[in-house]
C-alpha cells in the first residue's frame, strides 16, 4: 500500500508541473486569435471608397475647389447621350441614366484639383498660359477673367498657325500694338477722314483676331482649352509644338494627348463658368507666387 501511495503522489507532482505549461499554450493561442480579430476589424473599417473620398478632401495646395454639392447643382455630372459617347472617356463615367452618361464627380473633382496644382506649378516658375474657348458658354467668362489677370486668350476664332507659325503671327500682334499706340497719340489725325476710317477698321480687325495675344511674348508653356473637340485645330497645333494642354472634356471628347483631363459637362453655362473660374483662380495664385519670387 505504501508503495502504491508513493506512486500516486509522484504522478500528482508530475501533473502539477505540467499544468502551467498547458495554460501558457492556451494564452498564446488566445493572443493569436485576438490579433486576427483586430486585423479583420481594421480591414472592414477602411473600404476603398472612403480612401478615395479622404484623398479628395485632402486636396493639396489649392483650396478654392467647388464642393461636390456645388458641382452637382451646376449640372457638371451630365455627359452626352450614349449614342455620342467616346469609349476613351468611359473610365470617367459613373453610370448611364435615360440614355445619358453621368460623370463620376469624385473623379472630376480630383482631376480639377490636379489640374489646378499643375497650373500653379508651371505659372509660379514664370511660364505663360493661354485660355482658349470659342463656344458661347465659355467665351465671356474666359475673356473677362483673362483680361483681369492679364493673360493671353482666344475667344472668337482660332487663328490658323498661331503656334506652328508663331514668328509670323507675332508680327501681326506687334502691328496691332503699334497702331493702337499711334491712335492714342493722335498720329493719325494728319490723314483724311476716309483714311482714318480705314485705319480704324484695320485696328478693329486685328483686335478681333489678335487682341487676346498682346500679353504673349512667346509660345505659352501651357494651354487651357474648353471643349477640345470644338477646338481641334488648337489641340493639333499644341501637340505639334509639344505644349501641354489642360482641357475640360465631355463624354464625346477624346482625352488622347491631353496632359490634364477634366471630365465634365462643357455645354451647361453654370458648369463651364464654375470650372473656368476655378482654373483662373489657380492661375491667379500661380501669378502671385511668380511675382513674390522676383
Amino acid at each position: 500500500m505504501a508503495v502504491a501511495k508513493k506512486a500516486v503522489k509522484s504522478v500528482e507532482k508530475k501533473i502539477v508541473k505540467k499544468a502551467p505549461k498547458v495554460e501558457v499554450k492556451k494564452e498564446v493561442k488566445e493572443v493569436v486569435v485576438a490579433e486576427k480579430v483586430v486585423k479583420t476589424e481594421k480591414v472592414i473599417e477602411e473600404p476603398k471608397v472612403e480612401k478615395v473620398i479622404e484623398a479628395v478632401k485632402e486636396a493639396p495646395e489649392f483650396d478654392k475647389l467647388p464642393s461636390l454639392k456645388d458641382m452637382l447643382e451646376a449640372g457638371m455630372h451630365f455627359g452626352h447621350s450614349i449614342k455620342r459617347r467616346n469609349p476613351r472617356m468611359d473610365d470617367y463615367v459613373y453610370a448611364v441614366k435615360n440614355g445619358v452618361q453621368i460623370f463620376d464627380l469624385v473623379q472630376t473633382r480630383q482631376a480639377l484639383s490636379e489640374a489646378c496644382n499643375y497650373l500653379i506649378e508651371i505659372i509660379a516658375k514664370g511660364g505663360q498660359v493661354m485660355l482658349v474657348g470659342t463656344k458661347a458658354q465659355a467665351a465671356e467668362t474666359i475673356k473677362s477673367e483673362a483680361e483681369r489677370l492679364g493673360v493671353a486668350f482666344i475667344t472668337n476664332h482660332w487663328v490658323g498657325g498661331l503656334f506652328t507659325n508663331w514668328e509670323q503671327i507675332k508680327t501681326r500682334v506687334d502691328k496691332l500694338v503699334d497702331m493702337k499706340k499711334k491712335f492714342e497719340a493722335g498720329e493719325y489725325k494728319k490723314y483724311t477722314k476716309k483714311e482714318q476710317v480705314l485705319l480704324k477698321r484695320e485696328v478693329d480687325r486685328l483686335e478681333r483676331m489678335y487682341g487676346g495675344l498682346v500679353s504673349l511674348t512667346g509660345l505659352p508653356k501651357v494651354v487651357v482649352i474648353v471643349d477640345p473637340t470644338r477646338e481641334i485645330t488648337a489641340m493639333r497645333e499644341a501637340t505639334h509644338r509639344d505644349i501641354p494642354v489642360v482641357a475640360i472634356v465631355d463624354s464625346n471628347g477624346d482625352p488622347s494627348g491631353i496632359e490634364k483631363v477634366i471630365p465634365a459637362n462643357d455645354d451647361a453655362l453654370k458648369s463651364v463658368v464654375m470650372l473656368v473660374s476655378t482654373l483662373t483662380a489657380a492661375i491667379e495664385k500661380g501669378l502671385k507666387l511668380a511675382n513674390s519670387r522676383k
